[in-house]
């Protein structure tokens, strides 16, 4: 069954089904896989959090060092200090979620800001000064100012993602003002001006509510899906979280010296957790862009 709505002078026709039976069954399979994800990794945050774990993480069984997968207590094996390696997993966890909510949060949120800001009024300086900054920020490349941050500091997961923050929201000042440049050639903002809403309704509820709540959402799920990667990469690599917190990153770095021995699990099992946990968070967002902005099959 189809309905009509008439809304600032245009006639617009929807469908009154729910969106989930309109959507494509492989954008279903994006999404459910994406939010078991989702589901998984906030449930571990806060089993470790609570230190509801096998093993604590940080207790060294020099007995059972590098035993294998299925050993008796230690589902995934342990590692090269006979630690446990489910519970480092987990609590692994914690070295790039609340960071990741955080790069997450400054770009979209300052993303929004300089977007609205550049988009929505008439010509004013404001749009020549922010593509500016906008400009210069996307200039510098992102690993480099990552390396000149640790090199002033320290190697802090907090400072990393403060900078992937700072570097994501040119992107998302692009995206929030072409939405806006597109809906003033819809005559949509200026028919809400007309009826005498005021400023502050038209671009939260109208503009930022209506029209780029979904790219908002897609944009915080492909965000932590990079956070999660900058932060497994820098941890490899030495410059993020050090031992003996672990992270996914150095139980990979420091499992990759025994692999050649046939010992894979103290690498494999971090490394099949990135892999699936950034493929979960893209594919949410894929899903989600072809279900909301209503891009399948066109």
């Amino acid at each position: 069954m189809k309905s009509y709505s008439q809304i600032a002078g245009e006639i617009g026709e929807f469908s009154d089904l729910p969106f989930w039976k309109k959507a494509d069954p492989i954008d279903l399979a994006y999404v459910g896989y994406g939010l078991l994800i989702v589901t998984l990794v906030v449930m571990s945050y806060f089993l470790g959090s609570f230190h509801l774990l096998p093993y604590n993480p940080d207790d060294i069984d020099l007995e059972l060092m590098m035993a294998g997968p299925g050993t008796p207590g230690h589902i995934l094996g342990t590692d090269f200090m006979g630690r446990d390696m489910l519970s480092r997993l987990i609590v692994g966890i914690q070295a790039y979620f609340l960071p990741g909510l955080l790069a997450v949060f400054i770009a979209l949120f300052f993303g929004t800001v300089l977007g609205v800001l550049s988009g929505y009024p008439a010509k004013t300086g404001f749009d020549t000064g922010i593509t500016y900054f906008t400009n210069l920020v996307d200039s510098f490349p992102r690993l480099v100012l990552i390396l000149l941050v640790i090199a002033a500091f320290k190697p802090d997961i907090w400072y990393i993602m403060l900078v992937v923050g700072i570097t994501n929201v040119p992107v998302v000042a692009s995206h929030i003002k072409g939405k806006i440049q597109f809906l003033k050639q819809k005559n949509f903002i200026e028919a809400d001006m007309a009826l005498g809403l005021p400023t502050r309704t038209i671009i939260l509820k109208h503009i930022l509510w209506h029209n780029c709540r979904s790219l908002l959402i897609i944009q915080a799920t492909l965000g932590m899906a990079e956070a999660i990667l900058m932060e497994t990469s820098l941890s490899y690599l030495g410059f993020g979280v050090q031992e003996p917190t672990p992270s996914w990153g150095n139980m990979v770095q420091a499992g990759a010296n025994y692999f050649m021995q046939g010992k894979f699990w103290p690498s494999t099992a971090p490394a099949l957790a990135i892999l699936f946990t950034i493929l979960g968070f893209h594919l949410l967002g894929d899903g989600l862009n072809n279900i909301l902005e209503e891009k399948k099959g066109k």
